[in-house]
């Protein structure tokens, strides 16, 4: 049976336009746009009209970097793809793109079945899968192909994590050649690991164990130097390129210089690396160790650099990273030794906002919010314009935002299945305050109506910032 739900009288923003219209859903999509008051909008019937009157109508967040039950560092993300994919939703994200991961030794589709496993039937919102690559070898590059004909198109590798997860610059040169020819999108960790694990021994041996180290000895330099050669043997291959969690003004520069050229070179960064900086990691006692990612919290003069590449469209997204560890029994692990703290922070649910107080702080336009949080990675990432925009035929993902509202960032209200919020205490204005996914309300002024195994599995097509 046709359901029609009418969202009325909002101020509908995308990236490409502001305008006060009515919003027709029928379906699941959205079946029309518009202008508020008119003839054509006054005529609409519908089973239930919400009223958007004095709030912004915004397409639904588009997450393209979480890691929902990631194992790592002897525990496990403390977010299953049923608490994270709630958390997602009450933030106004209904889109989360997730990583599977292949470990060494196996295929890339037994960890695609892992992980389809633990997300089937389980999530709030839609999700898809990005590849982590880790065993670069014949069979792996040949399944590379099939897995982009399947609606997986990016497969992400890292210059970091000697041992676990790093690849050296002859994988990931076979790796980005494969992509060159079938599409898909290579997504560079791109730190200097084998570098790194030298200063973290000798900072270990002067007896550095404290949180704050880990900042230290994950130099800035280094993370540039290996974006720098990334970019190179992307060149090389003829692929493109795509830089996760970038965090330091001189890796910025790298990824300005690229662009220069007209290379296809794109860069992510995360809220942590915008709001957060080495004052957080340096808390007093063990505290910093809430603070701990990789790549790591930079000095404050670095969120210059990042504002400034957003700005530009030098960094074309922003997403989370969202791996969280409770500090409570996962970050202690690190007591005494920072190379133990597991590598994470929470945040699916804090993004939409904290870009949103972005906005009221003059950094960035309300377009440019809806781009970097929803248009831009629907399109880098082959989901455009199913997701990330309100136009006719887009599924019906759909946030009424209350840009007036005021709330106080707390783990005692976050819905985060972690002990701790990053950003304890912070006012913000601007809150979600209803959230449609597929046409289907699951957050209903601030109550939660979605359930586990709404969400779909949705297979992506390629890159749509190249050709």
């Amino acid at each position: 049976m046709s359901t029609r739900t009418l969202i009325r009288g909002g101020l509908v923003v995308t990236a490409a336009e502001e305008t006060h219209a009515d919003v027709l859903v029928e379906d699941g999509r959205i079946a029309a746009l518009a202008a508020h008051g008119t003839d054509a909008a006054r005529a609409w019937t519908a089973d239930r009209i919400i009223d958007a009157t004095g709030k912004y109508v915004i397409p639904g967040g588009v997450d393209a970097h979480t890691h929902m039950e990631l194992p790592f560092g002897g525990t496990a993300a403390s977010d299953t793809f049923e608490t994270g994919t709630r958390a997602a939703a009450w933030g106004g994200t209904t889109t989360i793109v997730d990583f599977a991961v292949q470990s060494v030794g196996t295929s890339l589709r037994d960890g695609l079945d892992a992980w389809h496993a633990k997300a089937d039937g389980r999530c709030a919102v839609d999700y898809g899968f990005h590849m982590i690559l880790s065993d670069v070898n014949e069979h792996s590059l040949k399944e590379m192909d099939l897995l982009v004909s399947e609606g997986v198109t990016s497969f992400k590798l890292f210059m970091a994590y000697p041992g676990v997860f790093y690849s050296d610059d002859g994988r990931i040169l076979r790796a980005m050649q494969r992509a060159s020819g079938n599409g898909g999108l290579i997504m560079m960790h791109a730190e200097n690991g084998i570098a790194i694990d030298v200063l973290v021994e000798q900072a270990l041996a002067r007896g550095e164990t404290s949180p704050r180290h880990h900042g230290e000895v994950r130099r800035a330099l280094l993370e540039a130097e290996a974006t720098h050669r990334a970019i190179q043997l992307a060149r090389v291959a003829d692929a493109p390129l795509y830089i996760v969690h970038v965090s330091a003004e001189e890796a910025v520069a790298e990824l300005v210089a690229a662009r220069d050229k007209g290379l296809p070179v794109f860069g992510e960064t995360c809220p942590q690396y915008l709001f957060l900086s080495t004052d957080d990691l340096a808390a007093p006692g063990f505290e910093g160790a809430k603070y701990v990612c990789s790549t790591p919290l930079r000095p404050k003069d670095h969120q210059r650099a990042l504002w400034r590449g957003l700005r530009t469209d030098d960094l074309q997204v922003v997403s989370t990273d969202h791996c969280p560890f409770c500090f409570s029994g996962q970050k202690e692990l690190g007591r005494g030794d920072f190379s133990k703290i597991p590598n994470g922070l929470p945040g699916v649910e804090n993004r939409m906002d904290l870009l949103h107080q972005a906005v009221v702080e003059g950094r960035i336009s309300r377009r440019r919010w809806i781009d970097i949080a929803c248009a831009a990675p629907a399109r880098m990432f082959g989901l455009y314009p199913k997701k990330g925009t309100l136009a006719p035929g887009a599924d019906a993902d759909i946030v009424v935002y209350d840009p007036h509202a005021e709330q106080v960032l707390s783990a005692d209200t976050h819905h985060m299945n972690v002990d701790y919020s990053a950003y304890e205490g912070k006012r913000i204005t601007g809150q979600v305050e209803t959230v449609l996914s597929r046409g289907t309300v699951v957050i209903d002024g601030r109550t939660y109506t979605g359930r586990a195994g709404h969400g779909r599995y949705t297979p992506r097509g390629t890159c749509q910032y190249l050709g």
